[in-house]
């Protein structure tokens, strides 16, 4: 029996200190549309092409109980298990406003061996952000 599912990945679930900051912060630092911030402030969501960036509070009634409460392994030489990526055309320009609204610098820009640009910055929560340009393919090797 053939099976009709076919996952798309919808959502990100980041889970904040404060969801307003949080989603305010993506949106001046990364330039990331706000598509949602509930009245409750439980609950932001931010354009990002075809996945949703979604932020909710650590802890929450409805889930943690459920499904386990959130861990906050952060310290200065920790980081939570996630990483998000975001591409932009000119790296170094995107690496600035992050850090000039409030992102903290951990790598600066630079030129990967792969054909890639990236640089990283640490959100408000914490979490690691890369930055990166659209990795340029790779040349073929041509066999004579």
């Amino acid at each position: 029996m053939a099976s009709n599912l076919s996952p798309v990945f919808a959502y990100t679930v980041l889970y904040v200190k404060d969801v307003a900051k949080s989603t305010a912060f993506y949106a001046k630092a990364f330039g990331c549309n706000v598509r949602r911030l509930d009245d409750s402030h439980r609950w932001g969501e931010l354009e990002s092409g075809k996945t949703t960036i979604a932020f909710t509070p650590m802890h929450q009634r409805e889930t943690d109980g459920i499904t386990g409460a959130v861990q906050d392994p952060w310290s200065g030489r920790e980081r939570p298990p996630v990483e998000l990526c975001f591409a932009f055309a000119d790296v170094d320009a995107a690496y600035k406003r992050a850090v000039e609204n409030g992102a903290l610098e951990v790598s600066k820009p630079e030129e990967k061996e792969w054909g890639q640009k990236v640089g990283y910055v640490r959100d408000i929560d914490g979490i690691v952000v890369r930055m990166g340009s659209h990795v340029n393919p790779s040349k073929q090797l041509h066999q004579d």
